[in-house]
């Protein structure tokens, strides 16, 4: 598998502020982890940046002539945008950079440690 030069947190979107503050939470803590791998939030609706736009500021960014960005669809559930939006708008991507490689993850919520560790936050007292 080839090193990962970017990656991008994709999510659904709103128009409450305050709702995008988890996902570039998460932002925050891979910069603190990995300073020079760059990483950028996207939405699929109702906020900025959208996909097309963090994937060009991401792929201007990298310094490699075929860099591979990884999305990482921050959804609980593989719904329409997981099984047909998005996929959609990454072979849009693919199309428009051919030199890069997107290497789409599964659904954060179809990770059996995101179930482990909701399950453990709702058993806590």
């Amino acid at each position: 598998m080839p090193p990962i030069h970017a990656i991008i947190l994709f999510a659904h979107g709103s128009r409450d502020p305050l709702w995008r503050a988890p996902i570039e939470a998460v932002a925050q803590r891979i910069r603190a982890q990995q300073p020079n791998l760059p990483v950028a939030c996207a939405y699929l609706e109702l906020c900025e940046p959208d996909l097309p736009t963090a994937t060009a500021q991401l792929i201007a960014q990298c310094d490699h002539t075929t860099p591979t960005l990884r999305l990482f669809p921050l959804f609980l559930g593989i719904g329409k945008h997981a099984r047909e939006d998005l996929p959609r708008l990454v072979a849009q991507l693919r199309a428009q950079y051919p030199q890069a490689t997107f290497e789409l993850m599964d659904t954060a919520g179809s990770d059996a440690r995101v179930t482990d560790l909701l399950a453990q936050m709702a058993l806590e007292n």
